[in-house]
C-alpha cells in the first residue's frame, strides 16, 4: 500500500529529475521534505519492489548527438558475449543486445549508435575493428516518434 507522500515522490521522480548539484534536495523542496527523507522513501520503494528501475534517459539530440542508427552485427555465436561487451564499452553505444532469432538469418547483435554530424563512418569503423566483426548493416532512424516513459500514480497532487 502506498502512502500519499510516496505517491507524490513517485510522481516527482518519474519525470525529468532536476539538473542540479543535489537533485534530490530539489525534489525534497517540491515535496516539503528533506533530501534525506526523499532518499529514504526512494530506497524503501526500491527495497519493496514498488520501484524496480531508476535510471537516466539520454536525450541524445540535446546532448549534441544529431545522428543515430541501429547497427546490426553478424556476430558468430561464440563471439556474441565478448562482442557485445566491446560494443557497449563505447560511449556512442547506448543499447546493445542479442537478437534471437537473428535478423535476416545472421544479424545477432543489435546496437544503438549515436554520432555527431559526419562522425558515423569513422565511429562504425572503430566499432567494427574493436568487435572483430566486419559484417554489419546500418538501419538509420529517419524520424523519432516517441520519447516518453510510462507515468504512474498521476492521481496525486
Amino acid at each position: 500500500m502506498l502512502h500519499g507522500i510516496e505517491k507524490k515522490i513517485i510522481n516527482l521522480i518519474q519525470s525529468d529529475i532536476p539538473l542540479a548539484k543535489r537533485p534530490f534536495k530539489s525534489i525534497g523542496e517540491q515535496a516539503d521534505l528533506s533530501e534525506e527523507k526523499v532518499l529514504a522513501i526512494i530506497g524503501s520503494l526500491i527495497e519493496r519492489g514498488i520501484v524496480r528501475k531508476f535510471g537516466a534517459i539520454l536525450r541524445h539530440q540535446r546532448a549534441g548527438f544529431t545522428r543515430n542508427a541501429m547497427v546490426v552485427w553478424a556476430a558468430p555465436q561464440e563471439k556474441i558475449g565478448a562482442a557485445g561487451r566491446t560494443l557497449s564499452s563505447f560511449r556512442e553505444v547506448t543499447h546493445c543486445y542479442e537478437r534471437t532469432p537473428p535478423f535476416a538469418g545472421k544479424y545477432t547483435l543489435f546496437s544503438m549508435v549515436h554520432c555527431r554530424e559526419g562522425d558515423q563512418e569513422v565511429i562504425l569503423k572503430k566499432l567494427s575493428m574493436a568487435a572483430g566483426i566486419k559484417d554489419f548493416k546500418i538501419l538509420t532512424s529517419e524520424e523519432e516518434y516517441k520519447k516518453s516513459s510510462m507515468e504512474y500514480c498521476a492521481d496525486v497532487k
